[in-house]
């Protein structure tokens, strides 16, 4: 039988190139590492760039701590036409006339900018993800339902708008827009589409997005990502990786026998004291990642396990 542990494990900080799916990185990351067990810690839409975070072999299951994590987005938010999937993907539905977007100042921008900042109602984009009644929004809004998404809670807590410029033939032109560079700072399920689309109808013109680019999830940037999914690709140990999102909680060749056989640590709860998170991971003596432990009462029990050979 083949060796377990010479199976890939460990996380992949991907820069995902434009016109490409994220679900076509991961098929080049199944080629390349020669495994078929990776998933990813959230997509990106073809027009997007940017860090896609994958989970390969046993690592997958950290993915879960992962995909909540908050995230960084640089963006391009061109007021004065709207669009059907809130980007450049879309189909225009409608454009501003050039007396609308005169009208559109600076100051109303910031005010704009504003009210979407903080914790915000958002209703996502109706070109989404979202599942209803077990389909994708994207789906059924292509074979042409009606689709209804509910709003949601999200947090933006930074929305810094660059230096804007005017393209087109000026604001006398029918053709004029105002594109806007962007940074957002967000917790997970934000849509930077529905800010852009949400920005332009409260300023009376419209909006969409023409670039996206993830450059954040959590510690985890797009400078450190790989490029070329060919060759030799660099994992990140699952326990570095755990450490980084969860905190490490070290553990005794003892404990961790304990911990794999469902016993509880006694009294081991206030060494949790300090870490960022009520879930940290645990980490033998050799460094290795033994799995995610939790509060119970006084004691620290396992939430989940790594299995021994990963």
């Amino acid at each position: 039988m083949p060796d377990a542990s010479a199976s890939p494990n460990g996380i992949l900080l991907v820069d995902k190139p434009q016109g490409i799916t994220s679900h076509d990185v991961v098929a080049r990351a199944r080629r390349a590492l020669g495994t078929r067990k990776i998933g990813h810690a959230g997509t990106l839409d073809p027009m997007a760039t940017g860090l896609l975070i994958l989970g390969v072999g046993p690592a997958t299951r950290l993915l879960t701590y992962i995909v909540g994590l908050d995230k960084t987005y640089e963006a391009t938010i061109r007021l004065g036409v709207s669009t059907d999937s809130d980007d450049a993907d879309g189909t225009t539905t409608a454009q501003a006339d050039a007396a609308a977007l005169a009208a559109v100042t600076d100051e109303r921008i910031r005010d704009g900018i504003a009210a979407l900042t903080g914790e915000i109602s958002q209703v996502p984009s109706t070109v989404s993800a979202i599942k209803i009644g077990g389909k994708r929004a994207y789906d059924l809004a292509r074979a042409g339902e009606e689709v209804q998404l509910k709003a949601r809670t999200v947090t933006v807590s930074r929305f810094e708008v660059r230096p804007s410029t005017s393209s087109g033939t000026g604001a006398g032109s029918r053709d004029g827009v105002i594109d806007l560079n962007v940074v957002v700072d967000c917790s997970s399920g934000t849509y930077i589409r529905a800010l852009a689309r949400d920005l332009g109808a409260a300023l009376g013109v419209g909006g969409h997005l023409t670039a996206l680019r993830r450059t954040r999830i959590g510690p985890f940037r797009v400078a450190d990502a790989a490029t070329d999914l060919t060759g030799d690709l660099p994992l990140l140990p699952p326990a570095d990786v755990a450490t980084a999102v969860l905190g490490a909680f070290p553990v005794t060749a003892d404990e961790v026998r304990d911990l794999r056989h469902g016993k509880r640590l006694a009294g081991a709860a206030d060494r949790l004291a300090g870490l960022p998170t009520g879930t940290p991971a645990a980490i033998d003596p050799d460094g290795r990642l033994v799995g995610i432990v939790e509060r119970r009462g006084g004691d620290v029990k396992s939430a989940m396990n790594m299995a021994e050979d990963a």
